[in-house]
Parts: structure tokens; C-alpha cells; sequence
């Protein structure tokens, strides 16, 4: 006997079938990434630590001090924003217009703000402080963190709004050091160390010291988390589960919810660090050969075959019918 299925029946199955298909994506085991090197000609070595849109940013070397880079997704498309007053610069973090990032002239780093050049640094060096280094940015408000009177000689995590008198102190009551690294909308991520701790655990802050939440795995000694796109968060950890080498993670807001991005590299690569991501699912970070150079690395989401065969098929499914 041959069944009929009416179209709204059909426009149903179709539907859940994509639905079920886009679910699966989310799930470890069926997502895959594609790594692209960043590293630029003539630079001996490279970091990509921030990303936004299509834009990456990090910092590479010629053989001397490290410079901070801008790239557009390639390595030939990579910007120098060092200027000449700086011995040594890091651009970290990136969103719309804004890069930041840290520098020195001699003595002391400094937190620095870019847009798009290497003229139009600007230093957000709080008063009270003699180190600070600004880790991400969301555009208008930026995140790190820094030492000096102000703190009682220790690193806390800081939050800015554009200017160095804004700062807000994100240190956790109860932890001795705290790091801010990666910010997108209201989230926050860093890292820190409670006292009488001895290892630093990855945290997610909401725009408050209270807010925070632990993103450390089960099976890790310590984690770093250095990037968020606003739902997810990534960085890097170490423990036994990962031969205590350390594995670029991907967290969904909590510490069970993770993915170790570690799996989607070459067998070449011995350790790596995710350390930034974009709304679109892209990664960036490094990871090190079997010759002890870092090469940065771009993380690609990418669905399994299976799933685009499902959608492929609730497409002609419902073509036919029609």
C-alpha cells in the first residue's frame, strides 16, 4: 500500500530534519575545523590572539623584539602597527575599529589602543599603576589587567571604557591574582588563582568581581580562558587527560561543556592555545611543531558531511512534493 503524505505533513518533516541537523553540529564528536597559517613571509615566528569579523591581530618577529599585526584572514594581508617610539608591542584583541593590545618604550608595559594604524596608539596606563596590558576589547569598553599601588603589588583583572581613569577592578574576593583577557558584550573571561591555590583556573565574569563563574574542566590541573564571543568562550588547559600538554579548548559557559580543539590539528603539532574567537564560530591562537616554533592557527567551523546530507535531502524532498 502506498502512503500519502500531505504537504503540510511534508513541510513539517522537512523543518525537523533541518532542525536536527543543525543540532548535531553543536556536538563534539561531528564538528570538524579547518587551520590556516597565518604566519607572514619573513617572520620567523607568529601569535594570532584576537579576532573580530575578518579581522585577526597578534604580534610576530623578524628575528628581534615581537611587533603587534593586523591580518584580514591570510598572511600576506598582515598590517604592522608598531610605531617607531615602541621597542616592543602585542596587539591582542580586536572589534570593529579597535585594536589593543600592550607595548614598552623601556621600563615599564604599558596598555595600548589602536584604530586600524600604527599612529593612532593611545596608552591606558591607569594612574596607581606600573604595568597594565589591555587583553580584548568590545569596541567601546576594554579588558586586562595590571599591577601597582592601586592593587598592593599584584595583578588584578581591570575592566575600561576608553580611557585610562575609567578602570574597573575585576578581582574576585577571595583570589589572590586575577587576569582579564577576552571581553564581547556583557562577558568577560581571564583567568585566576585563589589563595592558598596553586593553579590558576579559567573565569567568566559578567561586568562585576562577583559575577564570576569557574570554567575548569574535570581532568585539568589548570586553564586560561582568553576569548568570548558572548555564548562561547575559549583558551587553553592542561592535566592529565591531555598527557599535561597544553590543548586549545572551547567552553560553552560552563566547565563541563567544553571541546578540545587539540584533535582538529596536524599530528605535527605537539601543544596548542585557542586565543580568540568571532560570533561566526571562527578560532585563532598558535600552536607548536615538532621543532619548537609556534605557528598562528585559524579554526574554522565546519559541518559533517552527514548533516549537509540531511539538508540536502529535505531539500529535494520537499522540491518533489511541490
Amino acid at each position: 500500500m502506498k502512503m500519502k503524505i500531505s504537504h503540510q505533513k511534508l513541510v513539517t518533516i522537512f523543518f525537523t530534519v533541518i532542525v536536527l541537523a543543525v543540532g548535531t553540529v553543536g556536538q563534539a564528536g561531528l564538528v570538524s575545523y579547518i587551520a590556516i597559517d597565518l604566519n607572514p613571509s619573513g617572520f620567523f615566528s607568529s601569535e594570532a590572539a584576537g579576532i573580530s569579523g575578518t579581522q585577526q591581530v597578534g604580534y610576530g618577529s623578524t628575528g628581534g623584539n615581537s611587533r603587534a599585526l593586523l591580518w584580514n584572514g591570510s598572511a600576506a594581508s598582515y598590517v604592522d602597527l608598531n610605531h617607531s617610539g615602541l621597542l616592543v608591542s602585542l596587539a591582542l584583541g580586536t572589534s570593529g575599529t579597535q585594536q589593543v593590545g600592550y607595548g614598552t618604550t623601556g621600563g615599564y608595559y604599558h596598555a595600548l589602543l589602536w584604530n586600524g594604524s600604527a599612529d593612532s596608539c593611545i596608552d591606558l596606563n591607569p594612574s596607581g599603576f606600573y604595568d597594565s596590558f589591555a587583553q580584548g576589547t568590545s569596541g567601546t569598553q576594554q579588558v586586562g589587567y595590571g599591577w601597582g599601588s592601586a592593587t598592593g603589588g599584584i595583578y588584578h583583572a581591570l575592566l575600561w571604557n576608553g580611557s585610562p581613569a575609567s578602570y574597573v577592578d575585576l578581582n574576585p574576593s577571595g583570589f589572590d591574582v586575577s587576569l582579564a583577557q577576552g571581553i564581547s558584550g556583557t562577558q568577560q573571561v581571564g583567568s585566576g588563582r585563589d589563595f592558598g591555590g596553586g593553579y590558576n583556573h579559567a573565569l567568566l565574569w559578567s561586568g562585576s568581581a562577583a559575577s564570576y563563574v569557574d570554567l575548569n574542566p574535570s581532568g585539568f590541573d589548570e586553564s586560561y580562558a582568553q576569548g568570548t564571543s558572548g555564548t562561547q568562550q575559549v583558551g587553553y588547559g592542561r592535566g592529565p587527560v591531555t598527557g599535561d600538554y597544553e590543548h586549545a579548548l572551547l567552553w560553552n559557559g560552563s566547565a563541563d561543556n567544553y571541546i578540545d580543539l587539540h584533535q582538529f590539528l596536524s599530528s605535527d603539532f605537539t601543544s596548542s592555545e585557542a586565543l580568540g574567537i568571532a560570533g561566526n564560530g571562527n578560532i585563532v591562537g598558535y600552536a607548536y611543531d615538532g621543532l619548537g616554533y609556534h605557528h598562528a592557527i585559524l579554526w574554522e567551523p565546519v559541518p559533517e558531511p552527514a548533516t549537509l546530507l540531511l539538508l540536502g535531502l529535505g531539500a529535494v524532498m520537499l522540491r518533489k512534493r511541490r
